[in-house]
């Protein structure tokens, strides 16, 4: 089966490392789908490694917003579902932050990426940070990264506000932070050579707490400007909502939303960032995906309705009915059955506990 699975996965390749730039978006976002067909695994794991090279090469190929953001998405799918440990995970992740923020010498887009680049960015890294659960990077790359996500609060652009506000929630979450402030400040106590730098980092990392908490209390108010769309700032004021309440009382946004009559919740930020990430990536396939995808049901401990009997959905109401009551010959044979298991673990139970009774002379 996988043969025809390796066959358009190295169809795809060809059309990312040859194609225009809508072939490069067609082929990325196939790529990604099929890694999440396959789920983790052997297959998944080839599909990364056989992947990573040419989308990393097809982000330095040019700067079209369209085909960044599939190769954004792509990388972030494909890392999710097939890194087999943190050291790939960090690969990927480290390639999305030069995207994010450009440095002189890096492989990657040298111009300064749109604004819908450096959210799909964000959310692809907050995506695969979700996965990283005592990750411990450098106190200045936790600085780099939290100074720099805190000042895309201050952007015009409200989807890279909400974006930056999700990976800021997701690093006080898994205490990244408070661990970067505690070792920042054993580096003071314990270092006197790197004491004035450190000291300075340290100051630097207490002020930035403040200073988000003080941005998300003025995004979770902001009034609406000309212009602007009602639903996104609507939006923009519960996310921060959410953020604030997360920072000043420690309580995460709960969600629930309905797949088949069945509630799938979401209780972290870790969650709901996976959540919201790959209802954006599967778009209108997402609800069919989770009733079908062994892989996404594991994700968020989501287990769907089974429908045991052949054609169920396409019989009347009436016949439905007849199958629902429990004087039906369905339901009489379910009982049935269950009546005979019940039987056979009363059997059973008695009969192991009649050997133990033979082994210690005691009497049931």
């Amino acid at each position: 089966m996988f043969s025809r699975f390796a066959t358009l996965l190295h169809q795809c390749l060809n059309c990312i490392k040859k194609g225009s730039s809508k072939e490069i978006s067609l082929a990325s976002r196939t790529i990604g789908l099929l890694a999440l067909t396959v789920g983790p695994g052997v297959h998944a794991q080839e599909i990364l490694k056989e992947s990573i090279t040419p989308l990393s090469q097809a982000f330095n190929s040019g700067s079209e917003s369209s085909k960044i953001i599939s190769l954004l998405n792509c990388s972030a799918v494909i890392t999710f579902v097939g890194a087999s440990g943190p050291e790939e995970i960090e690969k990927s992740m480290q390639i999305m932050w030069q995207i994010i923020l450009p440095k002189l010498g890096s492989n990657v887009i040298a111009i300064k990426p749109s604004a819908p680049i450096i959210t799909t960015a964000v959310s692809s890294w907050s995506f695969l940070l979700t996965t990283m659960d005592g990750w411990r990077p450098s106190p200045k790359l936790w600085q780099e990264s939290v100074t720099y996500l805190s000042s895309l609060l201050d952007n015009d652009d409200r989807s890279m506000r909400i974006a930056a506000g999700e990976a800021l929630s997701l690093i006080f979450e898994m205490e990244s932070l408070g661990k970067f402030v505690a070792e920042t400040k054993g580096y003071i106590d314990s270092s006197a050579l790197e004491g004035n730098k450190t000291k300075d980092r340290f100051s630097h990392i207490q002020g930035l707490k403040g200073r988000i908490l003080n941005q998300a209390r003025d995004l979770s108010m902001e009034a609406g400007g000309k212009g602007s769309s009602k639903k996104d700032l609507n939006n923009q004021r519960n996310m921060f909502r959410d953020v604030l309440e997360f920072l000043e009382y420690g309580y995460p946004p709960e969600t629930t939303m309905k797949i088949g009559g069945v509630a799938l919740q979401t209780l972290t930020w870790s969650q709901l960032i996976q959540l919201n990430f790959l209802k954006r990536f599967l778009g209108g396939g997402f609800a069919k995906r989770m009733q079908e995808s062994e892989f996404l049901q594991d994700v968020f401990g989501f287990t769907p309705k089974r429908r045991n009997l052949v054609g169920y959905d396409h019989i009347s109401n009436t016949e439905k009915r007849m199958y629902k009551s429990p004087n039906s010959v369905v339901n009489k044979a379910r009982t049935q059955q269950l009546n005979k298991q019940r039987m056979l673990s009363e059997v059973t139970v008695f009969h192991v506990k009649s050997i133990e009774c033979f082994t210690t002379n005691c009497t049931i």
